[in-house]
């Protein structure tokens, strides 16, 4: 049986961490094949020139010429995945028949739904209908080892130390990121960040919070603290909680 072609994509980003994150994720799917990243649209228009590709993964607000205008410009754009942090640009994304509109940051999970949306083969199958069950290397989690993340907070991406959280409280639509030297709000639901947290070392303890387990100096079956602040373990979460402060 033959084997399709791995499927070539191109990534457009002017933020290196945002370019890591995608670098890895496609690493992680057999079925795709990174052919190149550029750090801004213009540069994506003359690679695109020189070389075809299937799927471009583009951010939108980026200096001199948003993705948005790069895909206008283009008679024969490939398939468009759009990256963005802005909510706002949603309908323009749609409106240029994009497969999917990823809001960063964005999990590995749901970087495969977006992927999976692919159409290709000669029925214009999805990605997954053409290759069989879509094959994936590993998930690209955070290894225990790393040391930060970065999360877009008043316009800019900030760099966090994993060692340095004390706990992340939702705040609705955003999240607060406490840390030893102080705190950095981004917008994002608490569970897209627990996505990108290593398991072994962070701990969901309620709907609004999560810790660092080994910042825990002490705690009962209803609360725990982390030096002078007390949180409360919720209910559902209590039989897991204790497992792991235990464990």
């Amino acid at each position: 049986m033959h084997r399709p072609e791995p499927v070539k994509c191109l990534i457009v980003d002017d933020e290196p961490p945002a370019l890591e994150v995608l670098k890895t994720y496609l690493k992680a799917v057999p079925s795709l094949r990174l052919v190149g990243e550029c750090t801004n649209a213009l540069e994506a228009f003359q690679r695109l020139r020189e070389e075809a590709v299937d799927v471009l993964f583009l951010d939108i607000q980026m200096p001199q010429l948003k993705g948005t205008e790069l895909v206008r410009s283009l008679k024969n754009p490939p398939k468009v995945i759009f990256t963005t942090a802005h909510r706002e640009y949603a309908l323009d994304g749609f409106e240029l028949d994009a497969v999917d509109y990823l809001l960063k940051p964005f999990s590995f999970d749901r970087f495969l739904k977006a992927v999976d949306k692919l159409p290709f083969g000669r029925e214009g199958g999805t990605l997954s209908a053409v290759t069989g069950a879509m094959p994936v290397v590993a998930p690209p989690v955070v290894p225990e080892s790393a040391e930060f993340l970065y999360f877009r907070s008043d316009r800019k991406m900030v760099k966090v130390f994993l060692h340095e959280i004390l706990y992340l409280e939702s705040l609705k639509d955003y999240v607060r990121i406490v840390t030893q030297s102080g705190q950095v709000i981004t917008k994002q639901p608490i569970s897209s960040v627990e996505e990108m947290l290593p398991e072994r070392s962070f701990r969901r303890i309620h709907r609004s919070y999560l810790v660092s387990l080994d910042k825990v100096t002490s705690f009962t079956a209803t609360h725990l603290t982390l030096g002078s602040k007390e949180l409360p373990i919720g209910k559902l979460y209590k039989h897991e909680v204790e497992k792991a402060l235990r464990g």
